[in-house]
């Protein structure tokens, strides 16, 4: 890395809210000058180029992206980010404190900026087997670190409504070390969601409505313009931003390796544009208000700040020159200068303790005719699913699936233990033959599968046992699998290998019938039992609005 370089370029002052020609003097990690530039002068073919901060992901589960985050880093930098604000909550799920650390020092190994989080709902909740507990007293430790910024997202509303001992300590703590709280309520507003609030939570980044989103704001929250590979409330929320400059902030929450190789937060700048919103709000949202918030140490275009920023060709697609962090040139016209993670390097954490399954082990029995049938239906492009009510007479004999109504079988199987497998069935998914089955489950990460049949789905569901963890499909023709030995979340391998493997495996199941835009991320959270309406853990189908087994 240079000493000390001079950038030039047409500067984007968001404080100011100017735009001018500059020259920028870095001098090891920091900007130690800005000068303005004769207009004329910055007419020149080095002012041709926008100097904005760098983006940041403000709410991410590195996790998802099914890479470590060496490699995620290595992919990001590329479309201009250069930090986000990342909760180890899925690896913490899995592996506890030991997860957290293997996250924070693998994040230290290249130039990007890592801000994570102490994971507040570890397991997220009592109706489902996870591999760890973080305890309050566990959370304290954490808060005590500089690494830990703040508490993560506070999934446990009832928890907090009701004044759950446990769940107030855990706030408490992170007020005590001045760190802020982030929230997750969805669908919360009108007093109850004052009250969540007024717990000490100040962001939200499930709603999914334009009404509930203005309803939080008002009442002083700051809202997350969320668009992910699976859930997608960018469209819902943007118009809010002009009205609430200071307020809003984008983030992916979860982001599969496909769709980070596209393109990151500077999508959303760009789409952002495109509506006619002012650059200036734009960048608030998309770099300073992150920054602000979270009292993070990346810089924004200010003398003496840490030298984060990129170099743009315009400020409508926002197609990212350069990027750097701490004075690094890290990204270059669409190439990671982050060198590849050498997996051989890499040492596992994990927690896989379940044996192979039979296909008896996914049988059930048709329920008598006439008899009601609680049936879960998966949205495309949203986390929350419907509950419906169906007849047996909606079902087949075979194994209780009925394609040409889209009823499939879903299970659940826990994979820290040998337990019996939980049942249940799902529309939405659209397959017509074979089984999908992952072990990344949000929360608690045990195995979930879709399927047809029962044959494919005890095949598709030990490919994921063998490998002690990875996203599969099965057919009776084909068995394919992308391995992840990290917790049964992530791979080390090169990020854009595993980007490609995990298009092919998306595209086959697409082939198979699946009608979703990304089916292995909405399989995901069809154990997810903090979102409503209706999911299905390991212990069970389970009622995310009455917080209770059907």
């Amino acid at each position: 890395m240079k000493e000390s370089f001079i950038i030039r370029g047409k500067l984007v002052d968001i404080f100011a809210k100017q735009i001018y020609a500059a020259e920028i003097k870095v001098e090891k990690e920091r900007i130690v000058a800005i000068t303005k530039v004769d207009e004329q002068a910055g007419l020149g073919k080095d002012f041709n180029h926008f100097i904005i901060p760098g983006f940041i992901d403000a709410h991410v589960h590195i996790e998802s992206s099914m890479i470590i985050p060496s490699e995620f880093a290595r992919l990001a930098v590329v479309h201009g980010t250069v930090g986000t604000v990342s909760d180890p909550h899925e690896i913490a799920n899995v592996c506890g404190m030991e997860g957290i650390n293997f996250m924070i020092e693998n994040g230290n190994t290249v130039p990007f900026k890592f801000n994570f989080g102490a994971p507040s709902c570890v397991p997220a909740t009592s109706f489902e087997t996870a591999g760890a507990t973080i305890d309050a007293k566990a959370i304290d430790l954490l808060m005590r670190r500089d690494e830990i910024l703040y508490l993560s997202e506070m999934m446990n509303f009832p928890g907090v409504l009701n004044g759950h001992e446990e769940v107030r300590e855990k706030i408490k703590t992170a007020h005590k070390y001045n760190k802020p709280v982030d929230g997750h309520a969805p669908g919360l507003t009108g007093e109850l969601a004052s009250k969540y609030i007024n717990a000490g939570i100040s962001t939200d980044h499930e709603c999914f409505t334009k009404e509930e989103a203005l309803d939080k704001l008002q009442r002083g929250m700051k809202i997350l313009i969320r668009e992910g590979s699976a859930a997608r409330n960018f469209d819902a929320l943007i118009d809010l931003l002009p009205d609430f400059p200071d307020k809003m902030m984008f983030c992916s929450d979860d982001k599969h390796p496909d769709s980070l190789v596209h393109g990151h937060i500077n999508q959303l700048c760009q789409r952002a544009a495109a509506r006619g919103i002012d650059v200036f709000t734009i960048l608030a949202a998309a770099c300073v208000n992150p920054v602000v918030h979270y009292k993070l140490k990346v810089g924004l275009l200010r003398k003496n700040d840490f030298a984060d920023f990129l170099l743009v060709k315009d400020l409508e697609n926002f197609d990212v020159v350069q990027t750097y962090v701490n004075g690094k040139l890290v990204a270059e016209e669409g190439r990671s200068l982050i060198e590849a993670t050498k997996a051989a390097s890499v040492t596992a954490v994990n927690n896989f303790n379940c044996s192979k399954k039979n296909v008896s082990d996914f049988s059930t029995s048709l329920p008598e005719k006439g008899s009601a049938v609680h049936v879960i239906e998966a949205l495309d492009g949203q986390l929350i699913t419907n509950a419906l009510t169906l007849t047996a007479e909606n079902l087949s004999e075979a194994g209780g699936a009925n394609i040409e109504k889209d009823i499939l079988k879903i299970v659940v199987v826990n994979r820290y233990q040998d337990m019996p497998v939980a049942k249940a069935r799902i529309k939405g998914f659209g397959l017509k033959n074979g089984a999908l089955a992952s072990s990344v489950a949000h929360d608690s990460h045990n195995i979930v599968a879709v399927g047809v049949d029962d044959e494919s789905i005890c095949k598709a569901v030990n490919l994921v046992i063998e490998n002690k963890g990875g996203v599969s499909l099965a057919t009776s023709s084909q068995e394919t699998i992308i391995a992840l030995p990290i917790a049964g979340l992530m791979s080390a391998n090169d990020g854009y290998s595993i980007a490609e493997q995990y298009s092919a495996i998306d595209q086959a199941a697409k082939s198979m019938g699946s009608t979703l835009g990304a089916p292995y991320m909405t399989l995901s959270f069809m154990a997810l039992l903090v979102i409503p309406h209706l999911k299905l853990s390991d212990k069970g189908l389970f009622n995310g609005d009455s917080f209770s087994f059907v």
